[in-house]
């Protein structure tokens, strides 16, 4: 596997005999597998089997109840996590360019933003057709066009490995299409894609890997690509 820039994208991804729980349910048990550098899989199943949850483990987000997860180096700032939009407070009063923004520095809200990562939101804005809208506050925004921020947010991030929880949920086919443009960008750049979905006509005709979480476990089926090995 060839790098990308900073990103370093040789990284696999390798989940050891890992069990989640909520609380004191058992929502996952037993999951082995791995993730290839540069795949792009799409994360399925039922409604409660998991998937979010196996999301937010593999950014660091939840506990694990057993077993381990393999980064193979990564380090937190390689990985990004899009959170489902809909779960997303819109209240506090920022504009698009500034939710971006503060993605790209990576800073927090009080540093100074430089040239170099205004002109990053900017590129980003644009490339999600949102590059008239920078100064629109995200509470006058429709769901479309905030998941579009949520995506040049994710973009600014540079990561190797994206998670993306739900990104097609409340969004019209013309903005679905835009999205996945997007992550097929992301693919040919040979970053890791991994994506919670519903749509199963989308997994088959955009993602060459899947994930079915099912019964507390998974099934990992696979349609390798040049280059990669099936998870």
């Amino acid at each position: 596997m060839l790098p990308l820039g900073r990103s370093g994208l040789g990284i696999v991804i390798v989940l050891d005999n890992i069990t989640l729980r909520h609380g004191t349910r058992v929502i996952l048990s037993g999951l082995s597998g791995r993730f290839e550098a540069g795949s792009q899989t799409a994360l399925i199943g039922a409604n409660g089997s998991g998937k979010t949850t196996l999301l937010r483990a593999i950014a660091g987000l939840h506990p694990l109840a057993g077993g381990r997860i393999d980064w193979d180096g990564f380090h937190r700032r390689d990985i990004a996590l899009l959170a489902q939009g809909s779960h997303l407070d819109r209240s506090f009063p920022i504009t698009c360019r500034d939710v971006v923004a503060l993605a790209a520095t990576r800073l927090g809200p009080f540093r100074s933003i430089g040239k170099d990562k205004l002109a990053a939101t900017r590129s980003a804005l644009q490339r999600v057709g949102l590059g008239d809208m920078e100064n629109r506050p995200i509470q006058a925004l429709s769901a479309g066009q905030f998941q579009r921020v949520l995506f040049a947010r994710t973009i600014v991030q540079d990561a190797s490995l994206i998670l993306l929880d739900e990104p097609f949920t409340a969004v019209d086919a013309e903005t679905t299409h835009l999205l996945l443009s997007v992550i097929q960008d992301w693919h040919a750049q040979r970053r890791t894609v991994i994506a919670v979905l519903h749509d199963m006509e989308l997994v088959r005709e955009h993602f060459p890997h899947t994930l079915l979480l099912s019964n507390q476990t998974g099934h990992w089926d696979a349609m390798p690509e040049p280059g990669l090995q099936a998870a």
